[in-house]
């Protein structure tokens, strides 16, 4: 028997096509018996819950599900419920997509419009996606215990600096009892730093810039106190705007970049350890010299980014957070925070002000003009000022 209720003319299942990818508006017109087109390669289970209340008949995967890092129970969630998902239909289908068009899906996972084809796909079976679920699932434990093997070492390796600050420069700016912004470079950095202005504004916090954040920062007008990162990625009048330069070095001393730094005749010091990335030796020396909070802005760091090995997700990147502790927050909490959402429409507010102002000068011009009574002064301004409106409009 068919998956799809079929057509007299061509076989397969016709609906409006919504794109429900990372970004797009789809999910919000996404109605019953609708196809849901996405982009997800680790399908949550939030996420299918979300297109199964929607009503959606069939889920066209541009990515391969399971292909991701994490055993998601989401495709196993939308087979339970009937909808068909088909897997791996490419990004190629994307090049004549139209959201809200209508469209048409195969039994055998082809995707089409009218006669032409978007894209072909698998259609997973339950069996399908158990096996799918069971291979994230041993790739996930092969990939943690790696990770905290790593960790134990990386602990054994570094613990007079986890513990007692060992090798953490004295950098001589004072951060003791201070809020300290650790920026770090992120493509969407610039937009960071607008949403954190009034937080920047209000409590003039140390900054300390990681690599090419430093330039970011000088581009928006503020001046780091300190640049910690490589010189080769650093514009050299950002080095010499007065920040002090703290090189990361391997355990013998030697650090990258020293050689430069001496023939700009720039001052410098070093920060020896085993840690690679400097957003992580960034947050210990803020945390050693007595921040009384961190903001970590630009390299963000969670469970899900250590189960998918995301960039900065590495042990010393998660000791380095857990030593900063209760005093490190991340830049988007700070942002929403400073945010504020109300539906109130502050255009009543400016009419009402217009009002009272405009009453006030009435009252005074009818207290101080004129030899008549108050009441007859007033009278005879507010008279005189609506002459002078209709000469404007030319009544």
């Amino acid at each position: 028997m068919s998956l799809f209720s079929r057509n007299p003319d061509l076989p397969g299942l016709y609906a409006p096509i919504r794109d429900c990818t990372p970004g797009a508006k789809g999910m919000r017109k996404l109605s019953t018996g609708d196809i849901a087109l996405i982009d997800a390669p680790d399908i949550t289970r939030a996420f299918a819950q979300q297109l199964i209340d929607a009503g959606a008949a069939a889920v066209v995967n541009i990515a391969r599900a399971g292909a991701g890092t994490v055993p998601s129970f989401g495709p196993q969630l939308l087979i339970d419920a009937g909808i068909t998902l088909v897997d791996g239909v490419g990004v190629e289908v994307r090049a004549q997509f139209k959201d809200g068009k209508k469209g048409r899906l195969t039994d055998e996972g082809e995707l089409f419009y009218g006669e032409k084809l978007l894209g072909q796909g698998t259609v997973l079976s339950a069996a399908d996606v158990d096996a799918q679920w069971q291979a994230a699932q041993q790739q996930l434990l092969d990939h943690m215990e790696a990770f905290f093997g790593n960790t134990t070492e990386f602990i054994r390796s570094e613990a007079p600096l986890l513990v007692d600050g060992l090798g953490i420069p004295a950098t001589g700016v004072d951060l003791h009892n201070r809020k300290v912004v650790v920026v770090s470079p992120a493509v969407d950095l610039e937009e960071q730093l607008k949403e954190l202005r009034n937080f920047l504004r209000e409590y003039q916090p140390a900054l300390i810039a990681v690599n090419e954040a430093a330039d970011t920062l000088v581009k928006a007008g503020y001046s780091p106190d300190i640049i910690i990162g490589d010189p080769a990625r650093i514009e050299v009048e950002t080095m010499r705007g007065g920040a002090l330069m703290v090189l990361p070095a391997d355990t013998s001393g030697h650090a990258v970049g020293m050689e430069r730094i001496q023939d700009l005749g720039i001052g410098a010091m070093t920060f020896p350890s085993a840690i690679s990335d400097a957003s992580d030796l960034a947050l210990l020396l803020a945390e050693y010299h007595g921040a009384s909070l961190i903001v970590n802005v630009g390299a963000p760091l969670d469970l899900n980014g250590v189960f998918a090995d995301a960039v900065g997700a590495q042990p010393s990147g998660l000791l380095a957070r857990l030593k900063a502790g209760t005093r490190l927050v991340d830049g988007r909490a700070i942002v929403e925070l400073y945010t504020v959402r109300t539906n109130f429409s502050f255009h009543w507010l400016w009419a009402l002000l217009g009002v009272v102002a405009l009453i006030a000068v009435l009252i005074v011009i009818g207290g101080t003009h004129g030899d008549g009574s108050f009441v007859d002064n007033l009278i005879d301004a507010w008279n005189n000022i609506a002459v002078d409106v209709r000469s404007w409009v030319g009544l």
